[in-house]
């Protein structure tokens, strides 16, 4: 892959991806274990910890299309990213209930912010570059790969060296948040090229103003937000609970700490597997078919605990989950005119935002009960399919060129 400048500047920006999903959300799951040993958390408590983090992000989505009338979308990033980086250390602090929930809270607020801008940095970087497009939009979402990556070999360190004090999970919080600092440092720098990018030229004078964009219409989407909103509700079960599920089913430490990054890897590599896929179709296609393999990924750790098929489960997961992502994104790039990419991947933002606010506690209310986590799973990978039989009924809409 050349490093032309808009493969640099999507890399670049994928640290915001990275940050806000790999780092703020997803290293709740491996930091889990520990925190419900040694507080008491019940399975349905630490889901509603993900539940209170959906709802902050819901909220997040919801604010960012009116942020982004008032500042650039890259201000918006910024801010979100300095938001979370700083709620991060900050939980380090807590241990009460009633605390943390708040703080899952605003730091989903301040994923949301950093998660949805960068999505729409991408896409308009993605509009210079037609014949890339799907590539680099890839790249901005596989970053959440890279904060996976580092989290899952920062996080079982962190533990072991800070295993003699009272709360050794505390210690994890507080080295993820430098490392979201340090990605917030390195943000500046695309932040800045997209800037430049962006920038249109004043209108000439006595030219006649553009004409503001038609209000986005909603229902033609209906069955991609649909599939999409199932696809929330089904992988968030995954990314809470599957390092207390390879806890329960005696993984040791090692190899977990292998599957975690690995699943990190495939996120990385993934845009260069469907990249493809979300240039060629203008449809509900690439989203069903990703949430179809989603689906089986979920399912194959909850029917058999053998290494193997636990190594596939994670690799398939984090060859998928990502680029289902990007293809909404795609989706709303291959249908909209330019004008609407920010209300368009809005919308998506915050179906994703619902249905992840009704996974965890959903999937951890159910492993509270018979059949624990397993079923959990299995629960998990149903509403996935359902999801993907929604999205194959998205159909492309009218060009309008």
């Amino acid at each position: 892959m050349p490093a032309t400048p808009t493969v640099r500047i999507a890399i670049a920006l994928s640290l915001g991806a990275a940050l806000s999903l790999g780092v703020a959300r997803f290293a709740y799951g491996l930091l889990l274990p520990p925190m419900r040993a040694d507080l008491g958390w019940s399975y349905v408590l630490a889901g509603a910890m993900n539940t209170s983090n959906a709802a902050g992000y819901l909220l997040g989505a919801l604010a960012a299309p009116w942020l982004m009338r008032r500042w650039s979308p890259g201000a918006v990033l910024m801010a979100g990213s300095l938001l979370a980086s700083g709620l991060l250390a900050v939980g380090a602090l807590f241990t009460g209930t009633t605390a943390w929930l708040v703080q899952r809270l605003l730091v989903g607020v301040g994923s949301a912010l950093v998660f949805s801008t960068g999505g729409l940095l991408a896409a308009r970087l993605g509009a210079t570059d037609p014949g890339r497009a799907g590539l680099l939009i890839g790249l901005y979402y596989g970053g959440t790969g890279l904060g996976i990556t580092l989290s899952a070999l920062t996080v079982p360190w962190v533990l072991e060296a800070a295993s003699a004090q009272a709360h050794p999970w505390a210690w994890g919080w507080a080295a993820l948040a430098v490392l979201c600092g340090v990605a917030t440092v390195l943000l500046r720098w695309p932040v800045r090229q997209m800037a430049r990018i962006g920038a249109a030229p004043a209108p000439a004078a006595g030219s006649v103003p553009a004409a503001p964009a038609p209000r986005l219409r909603l229902r033609p989407f209906a069955f991609g937000l649909a599939g999409y909103a199932m696809f929330g509700v089904g992988y968030i079960g995954y990314m809470t609970f599957v390092i207390a599920l390879l806890r329960e089913q005696g993984q040791s430490p090692a190899r977990i700490t292998v599957f975690y990054a690995l699943l990190g890897v495939a996120v990385m590599v993934s845009p260069r597997l469907w990249a493809w896929l979300l240039d060629r179709y203008r449809d509900g296609r690439p989203l069903a078919l990703l949430n179809a393999l989603l689906g089986v990924a979920t399912l194959l750790p909850a029917v058999a605990g053998a290494w193997p098929l636990v190594m596939l489960s994670g690799l398939l997961f984090g060859a998928v989950f990502l680029s289902l992502v990007a293809s909404t994104t795609a989706l709303v790039r291959h249908n909209l005119p330019p004008a609407q990419w920010a209300a368009g991947i809005a919308a998506f933002t915050i179906v994703f935002a619902a249905g992840q606010i009704i996974g965890p506690t959903m999937v951890g209310w159910v492993s509270d009960g018979p059949g624990g986590l397993q079923r959990g799973f299995v629960l998990s990978a149903v509403a996935l399919w359902i999801g993907a039989a929604l999205a194959l009924r998205q159909r492309a809409l009218p060009r309008t060129d």
